[in-house]
């Protein structure tokens, strides 16, 4: 892909949005589990996060339902903590509450996550990258690069032994944490190659078979990811609980407007207003392109 056609090497990714049905509860869930903060507290909607950074916006949606099996939407929401002490707190602190649900642990080579679901059913994962030097990368300039990784055993008491400290249990709070990645539920990997990748710049980074897909801007090992395990050959998403809004930070308006340009080209209905461009993907996913960081809110 030319360069002018992919997303900028520092896109990041912003706050979540997740719509859900007893907004109280999901708050007290956030901060109480994982240590989040409240930021912004409104009568409809709660700003979550670490250090003034918002992570989660939680949306009230009582009059929806919970999405049915085999729905598109969300698979979880990654959130990358800054070294393997405020992830050990992080996991232990999720793993005490009553209701967490515990998935699983594994190191992908790149990084090491625990898998945990939220009360309305809502993946998350808990995760730290490893060096980025450490990372290995097969194919070169004339393919497709990807990047290796993998599902090995990380045992949770071993790794809590190891790894948690007085220190980043007492001061959770005062710790960094962001949206590393998120991960979706679609219905087909060759669709989701075609929007994100061809359409909206992201380079592939990874896949599996035709099961899933991994995607990046800037050699991260990914930012998004699509997969179909639970959810292949699903439509377009219903009107229900869940994913809200996948937010993605740019330096720029130049880059808005870019991939304003390639939208349109594509045939792909968008909102742009200059500084930011809301759009859907081929499952009906709401995304967000905005300009800059947000660091009190998710504006």
């Amino acid at each position: 892909m030319p360069a002018q056609d992919l997303l900028p090497a520092d896109t990041a990714m912003g706050a979540l949005t997740l719509r859900v049905g007893d907004l109280s509860a999901l708050s007290r869930y956030y901060t109480t589990a994982l240590g989040l903060q409240v930021l912004e507290d409104g009568t409809d909607a709660v700003v979550l996060g670490r250090r003034g950074s918002a992570v989660l916006r939680l949306e009230s949606a009582r009059h929806l339902r919970l999405p049915p099996p085999g729905e598109a939407g969300l698979f979880h929401t990654a959130l990358l903590f800054a070294d393997r002490a405020d992830l050990a707190a992080a996991v232990a602190s999720a793993a005490r509450h009553e209701l967490s649900t515990y998935v699983g642990s594994a190191d992908h080579l790149v990084s090491e996550a625990f898998y945990f679901t939220d009360p309305e059913g809502n993946g998350i994962e808990l995760y730290v990258d490893r060096p980025r030097d450490s990372w290995t990368w097969t194919g070169g300039t004339e393919g497709v690069r990807s990047v290796v990784m993998d599902n090995l055993p990380l045992p949770p008491r071993d790794y809590l032994e190891r790894h948690l400290t007085e220190d980043a249990v007492s001061h959770a709070e005062s710790k960094a944490a962001s949206v590393g990645h998120v991960h979706l539920q679609v219905g087909d990997v060759g669709t989701a190659h075609r929007f994100y990748v061809e359409v909206l710049g992201f380079e592939r980074t990874a896949g599996w078979h035709d099961q899933a897909l991994f995607v990046s801007a800037g050699g991260y090992h990914h930012h998004m990811a699509m997969n179909v395990w639970n959810s292949r050959g699903a439509g377009p998403r219903k009107d229900t609980l869940g994913l809200g809004e996948v937010l993605l930070r740019v330096p720029s308006a130049d880059e808005v407007g870019a991939l304003a340009d390639r939208l349109a080209h594509a045939g792909v209905p968008n909102h742009h207003t200059g500084a930011e461009l809301r759009f859907e993907d081929p499952w009906r996913n709401r995304l967000r392109v905005a300009v800059g960081d947000a660091p009190g809110g998710i504006a």
